[in-house]
């Protein structure tokens, strides 16, 4: 209620009611996701099949600054607007997450520049720590694919948000 409404219910009233009526325009409304704010949730990620890929049950929750790209991004464009005590079901598509998979990324590496225990199925990191997974040994080469794990797949996430709050100053 702003100040000046204020001062006209008062004088309508015609009593010094000023001191019981308090200004709620400025009060603790809750805030909601939006760039710079962080966020922090509980959340479950599925797939299409209802498997469960991540979760941050028995983790404790997971945190973030809206708008600095640390969540894919069909993830954070569903969350803008929530506020905390929202829970939402969010369908992302495969464009929107982790992006298409792509055949180019399966690359052939000698196999003397892998670790010497390597088998099919082990995950590597490549030079920019990328997850690399090992999809063929032979005697001289592997086949590594630098697609992210999740790449090509539909994501369903169940979010719990649990604060919002502004972030504090990049150091």
């Amino acid at each position: 209620m702003n100040s000046w409404k204020l001062g006209i219910i008062t004088a309508a009233l015609g009593v010094g009611l000023g001191a019981w009526l308090v200004d709620v325009s400025h009060g603790d409304s809750p805030l909601k996701i939006a760039d710079g704010m962080k966020v922090t949730m509980e959340y479950t990620l599925t797939l299409a099949d209802k498997t469960v890929v991540d979760t941050t049950d028995g983790k404790g929750p997971f945190s973030y600054v809206q708008g600095n790209g640390e969540i894919i991004p069909g993830l954070e464009k569903a969350l803008a607007g929530m506020k905390a005590g929202d829970k939402k079901r969010v369908p992302v598509t495969a464009e929107q997450g982790y992006g298409p998979y792509d055949d180019k990324q399966k690359v052939t590496v000698p196999k003397d520049k892998l670790p010497p225990d390597v088998k099919v199925g082990t995950m590597l990191r490549d030079q920019t720590g990328r997850p690399a997974k090992v999809l063929e040994v032979s005697d001289k080469s592997a086949v590594i694919d630098l697609n992210h794990p999740l790449a090509g797949k539909n994501l369903t996430f169940d979010v719990n948000i649990l604060k919002v709050e502004k972030a504090p100053p990049a150091k």
